[in-house]
């Protein structure tokens, strides 16, 4: 199981605070069957440069470099980017991507959404050979976002939900599953930011899932996310 979304780096976010604090999230991470976890930090752009925060999480990784163990899942760099206007023009964005893959994981404003902001980033995904990903999506629906989402999937952007999403209640879990069976959610992450208020939850997710839609859909998640991060292969679920 691959995790997409985490904050798992000690000190450079609002996320693991320490050393110690980043170890106790990657065990419990593969505890629950985690076998690939991406790193991603927050990139705002009006506090750093993309080569500024590339030195940053450079230094954050190497405090932990050193306590990595068998017991934890593999670590890939990424980031959690701001959506800022001029994203898909910003010289230096493509530094962003998930190391190694043409994949970049881009957070949408928490406000009502327009049609100037998605076809900035529908601009993004066409550029520089990136593939998009939009994080975390159950937390856009207040701010109109299923409206413009027929857009990212007809330009082949990528559709994140946090696992936290799939384990609340049964109404506030609906929503979620109900996109998932219809194929309109395409990748998994833990946005986990510690072990207290938000922990890593992806086994829990997972066992929803399973419950309320069946393995299959499981099975499906997982050959996309390994083709995503492994070869770019990259095309939304199908409905079970």
């Amino acid at each position: 199981m691959i995790d997409f979304h985490s904050h798992i780096l000690p000190g450079i976010d609002d996320g693991s605070k320490s050393v110690e604090e980043s170890c106790q999230m990657l065990r419990t991470s593969f505890l629950q069957g985690v076998s690939q976890i991406v790193a991603t930090p927050h990139f705002y752009a009006e506090d750093n440069s993309p080569k500024r925060f590339l030195e940053r999480r450079r230094r954050a990784f190497e405090k932990l470099e050193p306590h990595l163990d068998s017991d934890m899942p593999e670590i890939f760099l990424g980031a959690e980017v701001k959506y800022f206007e001029g994203i898909s023009r910003a010289e230096d964005v493509g530094l962003l991507k998930i190391e190694g893959t043409p994949l970049i994981l881009i957070e949408m404003p928490f406000m009502t959404w327009n049609q100037r902001m998605v076809s900035e980033v529908v601009e993004l995904a066409s550029a520089r050979r990136t593939k998009v990903i939009i994080a975390h999506v159950e937390r856009y629906f207040r701010f109109g976002a299923e409206r413009f989402l027929p857009e990212f999937y007809k330009n082949g952007i990528l559709i994140q939900a946090n696992a936290e999403s799939f384990v609340g209640g049964y109404f506030a879990t609906r929503k979620v599953m109900n996109m998932l069976k219809d194929g309109r959610i395409d990748i998994l992450g833990s946005d986990c930011h510690n072990m207290t208020s938000r922990p890593p939850l992806m086994g829990d997710a997972r066992k929803e899932i399973s419950k309320r839609i069946g393995d299959n859909m499981l099975d499906k998640l997982d050959e996309k996310a390994y083709n995503s991060l492994y070869s770019g292969n990259i095309q939304h679920v199908t409905e079970v």
